[in-house]
């Protein structure tokens, strides 16, 4: 049996009716900034319980374009963690600013307890990421970032719908980045992102951010980007949010089957599953005893697994100058060699999660 991890060829097996919305659009002409996109961005609002979405040409701008309206620059700090995409460190840099990175924990995320630690006078914000799908623990983050009268800018681009006691991602910060690239809970036919806010001052900053800093055709008020959302895209976004909680119910019921099962076999261990968080499963990854053996043994039985990542993003080249050395984040060093992803979409079958279950229970009942 082959265990796809790509799911896009069955989101969009059937789409006569986004075709036909498609070719409204390309009637209208209505290309850019289009009534299309006010409408999504007022459903994505909606959606998290934000007073402000702004749509943004992809999850990176989303988490760069709040920085810069923080006015964060060459000479500031950002912290964030060493287990991240490359896109979160990236947004840190595109503005200047020098990524400090923190440990996670075994949930993937920023190990807050670490936070205080890394706060410098040169510190200008926090960059929590909200990895997997699980939540950074923003109660204690809020109460260390108060303290120090930093604000909080949330990757959320793996989260939506994720939350801590009912609180969203995303709206914890005066800001939250999404994603939505094609293989997000919620995505697109291409980049895009979109950014959150209850800060009045700093959406109408970013609507002037994402447009080239123009208050109109003829006045630019400051210098920014092109990013905004096509509205194109925008169409794609509007006939798949009203699925986004059926899309994340679906990754959480699928995370559940995997659970009961996985905890049963010897040589696989769950992440910590703590009451009071929802979390929706972008990445279902566990910790497995010789993990490279198994995700080889998935491979050669149809199962596409994969590792995320296999070099912490704190090792990389491109971030050499930053001085780290292997060993500087041990959990981070440590999940790189003892985390496995498996498929957990909303398409995935019963069938498919049960022989993804059967070749893990097989490897390591050969194994021992």
């Amino acid at each position: 049996m082959h265990v796809r991890y790509s799911y896009l060829s069955q989101q969009f097996a059937d789409i006569g009716g986004l075709m036909a919305e498609i070719e409204a659009l390309v009637r209208s002409g209505d290309f850019t900034l289009g009534e299309p996109l006010a409408r999504f961005e007022a459903s994505f609002a909606a959606l998290l319980g934000a007073r402000h979405a702004i749509g943004v040409g992809s999850g990176t701008d989303a988490l760069k374009l709040p920085l810069r309206a923080l006015g964060i620059g060459p000479g500031d700090e950002v912290i964030t963690t060493a287990n991240t995409f490359i896109a979160t460190v990236g947004a840190i840099a595109e503005v200047g600013a020098t990524p400090v990175f923190v440990d996670c924990d075994d949930t993937f995320c920023m190990d807050v307890g670490q936070v205080q630690a890394a706060i410098t006078p040169r510190t200008r914000a926090i960059m929590p990421v909200h990895y997997t799908g699980y939540m950074t623990d923003m109660p204690r983050l809020v109460e260390i970032a108060k303290g120090h009268d930093l604000p909080i800018v949330e990757d959320a681009c793996q989260a939506i719908l994720a939350d801590i006691g009912g609180k969203r991602a995303g709206t914890w910060g005066i800001a939250g980045g999404f994603s939505l690239h094609p293989l997000k809970n919620l995505n697109v036919w291409g980049d895009g992102g979109v950014i959150i806010t209850d800060d009045d001052a700093m959406a109408a900053q970013l609507r002037l951010l994402r447009n080239h800093g123009m208050v109109n055709r003829d006045e630019i008020a400051v210098l920014g980007y092109n990013s905004r959302l096509d509205t194109l895209q925008a169409v794609v976004g509007n006939w798949l949010i009203p699925h986004t909680e059926a899309i994340a119910q679906a990754r959480i019921d699928n995370a559940a089957y995997y659970d009961a099962a996985l905890a049963e076999i010897p040589g696989v261990t769950l992440p910590p599953r703590g009451p009071g968080m929802r979390r929706v499963y972008h990445l279902y990854i566990v910790f497995a005893e010789d993990r490279d053996a198994l995700l080889a043994h998935c491979l050669a039985n149809g199962i596409e697994a994969k590792v995320h990542y296999p070099i912490p993003v704190y090792r990389q080249r491109a971030l050499a100058h930053l001085g780290h050395r292997e060993g500087d984040f041990p959990v981070a060093d440590r999940h790189t060699k003892n985390i496995i992803t498996f498929p957990c979409d909303q398409h995935l079958s019963r069938i498919e999660q049960d022989h993804v279950i059967a070749t893990v229970r097989e490897f390591y009942g050969a194994a021992r």
